[in-house]
């Protein structure tokens, strides 16, 4: 862990009251929600976009929808994927690449 992960477990450790845990836990939903916009905010209808699924084989498609936090990828014969959007990857933007 890094150096400010460590200091961040530390602090949370010495917390002996549940309201302190959770405004840090409201603090963390915020953060990620934040971090999943941003992550939306880079695609748009159209672009290609790869991921990575569960069994570890990459897919790559063509976005097809983009909500507030997945994107809709359709990847041809395998299928339609809607993936959380700081699971993707940008690869290009109009045609199949």
């Amino acid at each position: 862990m890094n150096n400010l992960v460590t200091k961040t477990v530390d602090l949370i450790y010495k917390m002996d009251d549940n309201d302190q845990l959770n405004q840090v836990i409201e603090a963390i939903k915020l953060k990620r929600n934040q971090l999943s916009r941003k992550a939306v905010a880079k695609f748009m209808i159209g672009d290609i976009a790869g991921f990575t699924g569960r069994r570890g084989i990459q897919h790559s498609g063509k976005v097809t929808k983009v909500a507030q936090k997945y994107i809709t990828i359709d990847c041809g014969t395998h299928g339609r994927w809607r993936v959380p959007a700081t699971h993707c990857t940008k690869l290009g933007i109009g045609e199949e690449v």
